[in-house]
């Protein structure tokens, strides 16, 4: 694949993005199953040192080198502890608060790639009907999720998982930032993540066994499948084609696509959980796409 920047999606990227946002509706709901066996921070960290084994592999099969000196290490480092610190959010979080609510706060993280990129990179600001249209597309995640929110608390610390949701979306906007605002940004993406798998990997294994987490001598088949499923395809392959859209394509384009995901989640609980397909699912998924074209709409220069 070429290494040239694009300022446009063009529709491989617009696949690609489709895929991940389809992958990643899952991925919530993956982590609340494993949640009723497996312990929050050994489960992520296990997630990512497993998936730091299959990159590894991958690299290995394509005779690629990862350990030339680049200059990429420090912005690396910095985007695997924010990447670790995210996902401890999302796991810790997730005891506490619902998988829905959960999804509605993490895809805020759009609006902190918005708010940063033009510090970053003036070319990638956004204009006012596309701002107006990552709000549109918000809002129809808001509303595909309106019906959870109006009903009585989780429990009695939904505050604490909504709050650490919310802190995910930061961590996560601000991952993205400094992937394209350091020498990182240079590197080959197979590099990139695996800065992240590596550090968030041994970060949150590490956590988990100060916190006193203590991994289950048996597993349901279920509870195995969701791990496999988030360390193989999620944060092996999605992630990689993840960090390869981010090296060619604008960071604020890219990112509006993520608010697919929580809407795709919900598809995927009609089309696997035979649940209806609501009047209100429609409408926050034509919200949804209207707000991404509206984002990645070029903008005429006066």
């Amino acid at each position: 694949m070429t290494s040239e920047k694009k300022t446009q999606l063009d529709a491989l990227a617009i696949v690609l993005l489709l895929g991940c946002s389809a992958v990643w509706g899952l991925g919530q709901v993956a982590a609340k199953v494993g949640l009723a066996e497996m312990p929050p921070l050994l489960q992520a960290g296990l997630r990512s040192l497993g998936a730091a084994v299959l990159l590894l592999a991958w690299a290995a099969w394509r005779r690629q080198a990862l350990w030339q000196r680049d200059g990429s290490a420090p912005g690396g480092l910095l985007a695997g502890a924010l990447f670790a610190a995210e996902f401890a959010c999302i796991f810790i979080g997730l005891q506490y608060t619902s998988a829905s609510r959960m999804a509605v706060f993490i895809y805020l993280a759009p609006f902190v790639v918005a708010l940063g990129m033009p510090f970053i990179a003036r070319s990638e600001k956004l204009h006012a009907a596309q701002l107006a249209g990552l709000v549109v597309a918000f809002g129809g995640v808001v509303w595909a999720f309106a019906e959870g929110f109006a009903r009585p608390a989780v429990g009695p610390q939904q505050w604490l998982g909504d709050s650490l949701g919310l802190l995910a979306a930061v961590l996560w906007g601000l991952t993205t930032l400094t992937l394209r605002g350091t020498k990182v940004a240079t590197a080959a993406p197979e590099k990139t993540l695996l800065y992240q798998l590596a550090v968030s990997g041994v970060a949150l294994t590490a956590a988990g066994l100060l916190k006193g987490e203590v991994w289950p001598a048996t597993l349901s088949a279920l509870s195995i499948g969701a791990l496999a499923f988030q360390t193989v395809v999620i944060t092996f392959a999605s992630y990689l084609v993840w960090f390869w859209l981010l090296r060619h394509y604008p960071a604020t384009r890219i990112s509006a696509f993520v608010l697919l995901t929580p809407v795709f989640g919900l598809l995927a609980g009609v089309l696997l959980l035979d649940e209806p397909l609501t009047l209100r699912l429609v409408v926050a998924l034509a919200a949804v796409c209207v707000g991404i074209a509206l984002v990645n709409r070029p903008h005429r220069q006066a």
